[in-house]
């Protein structure tokens, strides 16, 4: 009986090992499955979805300051990015966390060195000639092209042109792309026309080639290229991302202060900085205080690393702000501000003032060497506060005031930081504002939404739903300011 007992006592135990050892044979199978599935996606497609919503997500998280188009920084691991190394200087060793001294910190410092006053020299020399120089000069909203400083080609005059249609399409979609913000996804946000997505620009003595992504690796082997500024240079920063992405899949690591996307294959790194107003900010009380006269540490610290800097700016100077020169107010963007206060130096002069003392600063900055691109101001096309019912470009640049002075602020600044390149580097204007004023077809409008067809006439809180008329739809008009910019760089690298 003992014996019979101890038989069925063992049966059991064996029978339950088995079962355990099945059920632990299951489970490492399905690990080890979901390991695979999980690597090879990764290795098809390294930006997840998921990372792509974080990066809509988190647009509003360093903004100063209200509106309908933003922009933020994403948070990522920035630890194990491998950095490319330029001729001047061995980047991976000294990484973007130990960076010299650099010049802002001198000027910020009160120390004597000739950056720091070439810097600022201009501005407080003309603020000591009395603030009224810069007062707004008559200007010509006829035609841009007198501007010495653009990057011409031989006989080529990459800036006067007309739009042709090209059925050929765009260099890429909103599928093929999975770093494209929500808001500038026209085609997923229910845009039913795709024909602004097909139009190219041909200067009227040459022609741009179609973008090559190859190509542009290759010419930007272990190089980095930094696009600084605001939502705009987001916008273009996209755009290149997305022609590059369709020839191969970057590392992305980065952190509140930059985003880095890394090739292997040349060891070409694309990075972006936001930089609202380009010059150094604070914000005491919740008031924006904007100092014209210090380059904003954000990116200037940075400055060295760089072999190509793309500088997008202006839309800010609209926003509510006070302007200080030496600390002191010399102006403002307040609506309740007082009149002299508002009026002594206004936005646009503000502008011109923080655009030379940046492009100063980075064409004396010591250990600087690299190309600089000014990209003029981008044009916006509010039209009665819409652009949705435009679908090609404009026959005839219609009149913009503000947009023709700001371009021409931006030109003056540049004429004059020019003159003071004492390092090496160089200074080169991409003049797209005018080019870019016959696309009113090219904005997200409506569709910068992804409830766009629900949204569509609707009154919220008694307003109207807002359109971005502003930012470009992805693909679509922005991608041409990359296949200008590698025409650029093709004869400056």
């Amino acid at each position: 009986m003992e014996i019979a007992l101890s038989k069925k006592f063992l049966c059991a135990c064996t029978v339950q090992r088995s079962l355990v050892s099945s059920v632990g044979i299951m489970v490492l199978f399905l690990i080890t499955a979901s390991w695979f599935l999980v690597s090879s996606r990764s290795s098809i497609f390294p930006l997840s979805v998921k990372v792509a919503e974080d990066i809509q997500n988190t647009e509003n998280t360093t903004k100063m300051g209200s509106g309908n188009h933003s922009d933020g920084r994403l948070i990522l691991d920035a630890r194990d990015i491998p950095f490319a190394e330029s001729k001047k200087s061995r980047k991976a060793e000294a990484g973007f966390t130990s960076i010299p001294n650099s010049s802002y910190d001198k000027i910020r410092s009160g120390e004597d060195s000739n950056s720091s006053e070439n810097s600022t020299k201009t501005v407080t020399e003309r603020l000591d000639r009395r603030i009224s120089i810069w007062a707004p000069a008559s200007h010509n909203t006829s035609s841009h092209s007198s501007n010495s400083g653009k990057a011409k080609f031989g006989d080529c005059d990459l800036y006067h042109g007309k739009w042709i249609y090209d059925p050929t399409g765009p260099l890429y979609t909103n599928i093929t792309c999975p770093v494209l913000t929500q808001s500038q996804n026209c085609q997923g946000n229910g845009r039913p026309d795709k024909d602004y997505e097909n139009w190219r620009w041909k200067p009227d003595q040459c022609n741009i080639p179609r973008f090559d992504a190859r190509k542009f690796l290759e010419m930007m082997k272990g190089k980095i290229l930094a696009f600084i500024g605001d939502s705009v240079a987001r916008n273009q920063m996209e755009s290149m991302l997305c022609i590059l992405w369709q020839v191969e899949a970057p590392r992305m690591r980065g952190n509140r202060r930059m985003h880095r996307w890394h090739f292997r294959s040349t060891s070409t790194t694309i990075v972006r900085i936001w930089s609202s107003w380009l010059v150094h900010k604070s914000a005491p009380r919740g008031i924006v205080r904007v100092h014209l006269d210090k380059p904003d540490e954000a990116f200037f610290e940075f400055l060295p690393m760089f072999d190509v800097v793309v500088l997008s700016s202006g839309h800010w100077f609209s926003k509510g702000s006070i302007y200080l020169l030496n600390g002191d107010i010399v102006g403002s963007q307040l609506k309740h501000s007082d009149r002299d206060q508002r009026n002594h130096i206004n936005s646009m002069n503000a502008y011109n003032i923080a655009m030379e003392t940046v492009l100063t600063a980075i064409a004396t900055h010591p250990n600087y060497t690299g190309v600089t691109i000014l990209r003029t101001y981008s044009p916006d096309h509010y039209n009665g506060g819409s652009c949705s019912s435009n679908a090609e470009p404009a026959k005839k640049l219609a009149g913009n005031g503000h947009t023709v002075t700001m371009h021409d602020k931006q030109v003056e600044s540049f004429k004059e930081a020019v003159k003071k390149v004492s390092n090496g580097s160089k200074l080169r204007l991409m003049d797209i504002t005018e080019v870019f004023g016959y696309r009113h077809d090219g904005h997200p409008g409506r569709y910068g939404n992804p409830d766009a067809k629900n949204l569509m006439g609707r009154h919220i809180g008694g307003r109207r739903q807002s359109e971005d008329c502003l930012h470009w739809c992805m693909p679509g008009p922005v991608d041409i300011w990359n296949e200008i910019l590698f025409e650029i760089l093709k004869r400056e690298l």
